[in-house]
C-alpha cells in the first residue's frame, strides 16, 4: 500500500497485475516522452536565439545611422538563450524526480524492472544542451562572434 506518512492512510493498494504492470510502464515512457519535448523546444529557444544575435550582429551597419534599439536583438537573443537553457534545467529536474517516484519500493513489483536506470540518453542529451545553452547565454553576455 502507498500512502501519505503525514495522514497515516493509504491512497491506493498497489497491485502486481499485467493491467497494472503496463500501466507503470506507459507512465514510465511517457515521461521520457515529455523530457524529449522538452529537449526539443530547448534547442529551438537556444538555437533561435543565438541565430538571432548573430544575423544581428552581422548585419548590423554602423554606416546606417543609430537605429531606435540597437541591442534589441542581443536581448532577445539572451532571452530565448536563457529560456530554453532555464527550461532543460526544470524539465531534467522534474524528469529525476518523477522516476525515482516511479522506482520506489512500493512500485517495483508492478515496474517488473528491478533496479531500472535513473539515467537515460535522454537525460544526458538534456544535461548536455543545458551545458550548451549556458556557454552560449555567456558567450551573448560577452559578445563572441
Amino acid at each position: 500500500m502507498v500512502g501519505d506518512p503525514a495522514e497515516g492512510k493509504a491512497r491506493f493498494e498497489v497491485k502486481p497485475t499485467a493491467e497494472s504492470h503496463f500501466s507503470w510502464l506507459r507512465t514510465r515512457l511517457s515521461t521520457e516522452r515529455t523530457l524529449m519535448s522538452w529537449l526539443r523546444t530547448g534547442a529551438s529557444l537556444i538555437g533561435f536565439g543565438f541565430t538571432i544575435f548573430q544575423v544581428a550582429a552581422r548585419l548590423h551597419d554602423p554606416a546606417a545611422g543609430h537605429s531606435l534599439l540597437p541591442e534589441a536583438p542581443r536581448y532577445l537573443g539572451m532571452a530565448l538563450i536563457g529560456g530554453g537553457t532555464i527550461g532543460l534545467i526544470i524539465a531534467a529536474w522534474q524528469y529525476q524526480w518523477l522516476i525515482r517516484y516511479l522506482n520506489r519500493l512500493e512500485y517495483r513489483p508492478v515496474a517488473g524492472i528491478p533496479g531500472a536506470p535513473h539515467h537515460t540518453p535522454t537525460l544526458a542529451l538534456t544535461v548536455l544542451l543545458a551545458v550548451v545553452g549556458a556557454f552560449a547565454f555567456v558567450a551573448v553576455i560577452l559578445r563572441w562572434p
